[in-house]
C-alpha cells in the first residue's frame, strides 16, 4: 500500500517544514509494517512536496496512526496536507528487468 500527501509550502517555511516531516517519517519508519519512506520536493516548483510511505497494507498503515509518537510527531504534518485521496493499493508491480505482476485489489469493483 503506498501513501502519498502532499503539501504546499512556502519559502520562508521550508526549514520548519523539513524539521517537522523528519520527525514523522521516522515515527512512522518505527510502526509494524512500514517498508520505506520519503520526502520528496517538486523540481519544477519547490513549494510542493510530498511524503511518500509504502506499507505492508492497509492495517498497519491505519494502525500506525493510533500509535502514540505517530500523534505525537506525524499527525500534525499530515493535517497540514492537501485535501485529497492520500492511500492506494498496490495493484500491479515490475521490478526492475522482471515481469509485471498483477495483484487483486482488496476493494470490490
Amino acid at each position: 500500500m503506498l501513501v502519498l500527501n502532499r503539501f504546499v509550502v512556502a519559502s520562508q517555511d521550508a526549514d520548519g517544514f523539513v524539521s517537522q516531516a523528519h520527525a514523522a517519517l521516522t515515527a512512522l519508519a518505527e510502526a509494524p509494517g512500514y517498508l520505506r519512506g520519503e520526502l520528496t520536493r517538486s523540481l519544477d516548483e519547490p513549494e510542493h512536496w510530498c511524503l511518500v510511505t509504502e506499507w505492508q497494507n492497509v492495517g498497519s498503515y491505519r494502525r500506525a496512526l493510533g500509535r502514540f509518537d505517530v500523534k505525537v510527531n506525524a499527525t500534525p504534518l499530515l493535517a497540514r496536507s492537501l485535501m485529497e485521496p492520500s492511500a492506494y493499493e498496490t495493484l500491479a508491480l515490475a521490478a526492475p528487468g522482471g515481469a509485471l505482476e498483477v495483484i487483486a485489489g482488496d476493494r470490490a469493483v
